[in-house]
């Protein structure tokens, strides 16, 4: 009898074929590209997001005259509180694609760590929504032209806090998206991530604030809502702050308050994933 000859385990299977290497943070990443590129809603759901933002600063712009007290920044950046809703979902159906889908067990089985699939998942929200948010931003800018141009004021950046709402508008744009991708990996179901990344970021802090006082302006104050901060000017903010019987949260309280619901609603989706099983 002659000796069959045989690699090693790790470089060989049973039936004497190459074993599959483990998956590279890299490969993970790729993956999760594809899940979202391959899939045309979402290209439409990121172009609807853009053509909402503009739509919404256009018609806003419009109404806004010298005597209103907004800045032109305002007008340009007004558009988030309807296009936010676009980057939550966008988010949201990346983080449940997998169990959408069914191919949950699948994807955890070629990643048994499971957790990097969570991170790639978050790389890829970044960036789509970093696009998403720049493109929204550009597309406001163009749409207000017109308005800023007429009685509305013009985009001033030597207004204090102008060039800060800028900015402010793809932040908090980013992170609703990370809040949609966290909630959607803890929830595992679209229709209750949306509904709760929507209570969470614009329901809860309007029916709040129709009932003020200091629980109800504190407990505001908390939400991921206070993100919208981000893209008030300092006048607008300073009004804010005026008005609340709340803890005043500054120029940057509402940032901190989101990132920490992004890190918080994370921590919880990377335990259920790594504790609980996937179905």
């Amino acid at each position: 009898m002659t000796a069959v000859a045989q690699g090693p385990v790790s470089e060989r299977t049973a039936h004497g074929s190459p074993a599959r290497t483990a998956p590279t943070g890299f490969r993970v990443l790729r993956a999760e590209w594809t899940k979202l590129t391959s899939v045309r809603s979402n290209a439409w759901l990121a172009l609807g997001t853009v053509a909402v933002a503009a739509a919404t600063a256009f018609g806003l712009g419009m109404f806004v005259g010298p005597e209103d007290g907004r800045s032109g920044s305002w007008v340009v950046t007004s558009g988030f509180v309807l296009a936010q809703v676009g980057f939550l979902v966008l988010g949201g159906l990346l983080g449940t694609s997998d169990y959408v889908t069914g191919t949950a067990r699948s994807t955890f089985t070629t990643v048994p760590r499971r957790l990097p699939v969570l991170a790639a998942q978050v790389q890829v929200t970044l960036v789509a929504a970093l696009t998403t948010a720049l493109a929204a931003l550009g597309a406001s800018y163009l749409a207000t032209a017109g308005a800023r141009a007429g009685d509305a004021p013009a985009l001033d950046l030597a207004v204090p806090g102008t060039s800060r709402a800028l900015l402010g508008f793809v932040l908090a744009s980013v992170a609703v998206s990370l809040l949609g991708v966290g909630l959607g990996a803890l929830l595992r179901h679209p229709a209750a991530t949306i509904v709760g990344g929507v209570v969470l970021i614009l329901l809860g802090d309007q029916l709040l604030a129709a009932n003020p006082g200091r629980v109800t302006d504190t407990i505001r104050a908390f939400l991921p809502s206070s993100g919208s901060r981000l893209v008030e000017d300092d006048a607008a903010l300073a009004a804010l702050d005026a008005a609340t019987l709340g803890p005043r949260l500054g120029e940057w309280g509402g940032g901190a308050v989101v990132l920490a619901w992004v890190v918080v609603v994370l921590a919880a989706a990377a335990h259920r994933l790594a504790r609980h099983d996937v179905r």
